[in-house]
């Protein structure tokens, strides 16, 4: 049998999980709201037709670049357990230099 061990980074606090979920949170709407309007843009333009979305996101390079965006996001997301920084603010001054 094989034991599990820790993760490097110890036990998460309150404060950390709250800050996860919270950054969760906000990459998550941030996420629909694009992809909504996106999607709006693409139909009033007459250059998307229904179903197409779920066509393309069967192609093999589309889920490619899907699997890196979910890695990148899941670095910023363990970086919320990591970080000494305030939980409840995680990534804030990474995020206002993307936008």
């Amino acid at each position: 049998m094989t034991a599990i061990s820790s993760p490097p980074y110890g036990a998460p606090t309150l404060e950390q999980l709250t800050g996860l979920v919270f950054e969760l949170a906000s990459q998550l709407h941030v996420e629909r709201a694009r992809r909504i309007a996106l999607e709006a843009t693409l139909e009033d333009s007459g250059l998307l037709k229904f179903n197409a979305i779920d066509f393309v996101a069967s192609k093999t390079e589309v889920r490619q670049r899907t699997t890196a965006a979910l890695d990148r996001a899941m670095s910023g997301i363990m970086r919320v357990l990591t970080e000494d920084a305030n939980p409840r603010t995680p990534l804030r001054a990474q995020a206002e230099k993307s936008s």
